[in-house]
This record gives structure tokens, sequence and C-alpha cells, in this order.
């Protein structure tokens, strides 16, 4: 057998060890949990306040949301599955080698999958209002948005990238709190432009459960090239990585 089919069949078998369906597990708990948040405050807001989109308090509501959400999920994932809870942060991992292919490819099946769920148990439990869809600004285009998506996930990443920096020190809840506050920061700059998703999982499970998937690309592509410039900026650039994982992209067993 060659040697790069047994690279390929030894990374594949290092994606299904129990170590590494405790962390899809884990990632699946903590995007579900962040989703149902995030859209479930949208949907408050929207309940409290009929015509949320002209009320920047709706704006703020979701912006706390998010931030509290964030920092929560990733405290509870950190050491489990590194806590990514996002397609685009695992995308920069599997960029920067931090993480497999296939650990990368399963992990967003449990992040789309999670995403989905929480935005179908809101649908269903929450009767009679519909589940909000990220959506683009009058003023702005496809591009441009998905250019400012890109911006804001690139600033989210190098965040989380920095924050679980074992050179800046053993990891804690500040690093969570200030992933989660950067987050919080990007929806209060961006929400009335692009919504300031930075999280495709996000913006498929609402898309998918309301039926429209219309301008759902914006939240794909320039998030993913955000975020994988992100990680490869951090680690070949400004801080450069040591020839050990250097950065915890996965729990302890699942390697890269």
């Amino acid at each position: 057998m060659a040697p790069s089919s047994v690279t390929v069949t030894s990374r594949f078998h290092e994606s299904v060890t129990r170590n590494a369906l405790r962390s899809y597990l884990s990632e699946f708990i903590s995007t579900f949990f962040y989703v149902f948040v995030v859209v479930g405050s949208g949907m408050s807001s929207r309940k409290l306040m009929p015509d949320a989109s002209l009320n920047p308090t709706s704006l703020v509501v979701v912006a706390i949301a998010s931030a509290f959400a964030l920092s929560s999920v990733l405290y509870i994932a950190w050491d489990i599955s590194g806590g990514h809870v996002n397609p685009a942060v695992t995308f920069a991992m599997a960029v920067g080698g931090h993480i497999s292919v296939p650990t990368a490819l399963f992990y967003w099946v449990a992040q789309l999958i999670a995403s989905v769920m929480a935005c179908l148990v809101l649908r269903v439990i929450v009767v009679g209002m519909h589940v909000p869809t990220y959506t683009i600004a009058e003023e702005m285009t496809g591009f441009g948005a998905s250019v400012l998506e890109g911006i804001l996930t690139f600033v989210l990443v190098y965040t989380v990238y920095a924050a679980r920096d074992p050179r800046r020190g053993p990891t804690s809840s500040i690093g969570t709190l200030v992933v989660g506050l950067m987050a919080g920061a990007n929806v209060l700059a961006a929400g009335p432009f692009s919504g300031g998703s930075m999280n495709p999982a996000c913006a498929f499970g609402s898309a998918a459960i309301a039926g429209s998937f219309r301008n759902q690309a914006a939240y794909w592509v320039g998030p993913l090239i955000g975020a994988a410039i992100a990680g490869l900026l951090y680690d070949n650039v400004l801080f450069r990585s040591q020839p050990t994982d250097s950065i915890r992209g996965v729990s302890e067993g699942i390697g890269v």
C-alpha cells in the first residue's frame, strides 16, 4: 500500500475513535445551545417589539445573547472538542493542519445538524412565529455582504486563535469571554447590514427551517475565506507555530 494511502487511512481511523466521537457530540451539544439562544433571542425581540428591524434595542438584545451564548458554550466544550461551534473555525483549523480533513468533515456534520435541530425545536415550540433568517440590507450587494461577513469572521477566528494559544498562558474563562465579547461587538457593528452571522452553521440552520436559501453563499464563502486567512496569518506570520500541536483544535487522541 502506498504511503499516501496509509496516511489517509490512519487519519480516518483517528477520526472515529472514542475521543473523536466525544468531540463530535460535544460540538453538536454546544452548537445546538448556541444557535438556540441566538435565533431564539431574535424571535424574542420580535415578540416584544413587532417592528424589531427599526428598533436598535433588538440589535443590542441579539448582540448580548450572542456574546453570552458563545462564551458559555466555548467554556463547556473547550477541553473536549476545542469549542469550534462554527464551521469557519473548523475550516481554519483544517487548513492550518491542526485537525485532519476527515475530522473537520465530521465536525461540520455535527454542527450543521445541531443548527437545524435547534431551529426546528424553536419552530415547533414557538407556534405562530417564523424562524428568522439572515438577510442582506438593501444598501448592500451579495458580494459586499460576503466581504463584510469575511472580515467579521477573520476578527473572530483570530481572537479564537489568540485565546487558545498556550504561549499566552493557560486557557481560562477569560479567553472564552473575550471570544464572546468579540462576537457581540461584531453583531453590533454589522447586524443591520448582513446580520452579523460569522457562523455558516447558524445561517444554514435558520435558512433550512425557514425554507429560504437566498444569499446563503454570502454566509459561507466570506466567512470560510476570512477564517482561513486569520488562521494562516496567526500561525505563520505573527506567531509562528511550534512543531508540536501548539493550538488545541480537538481533544487528545484525535490529533492532527
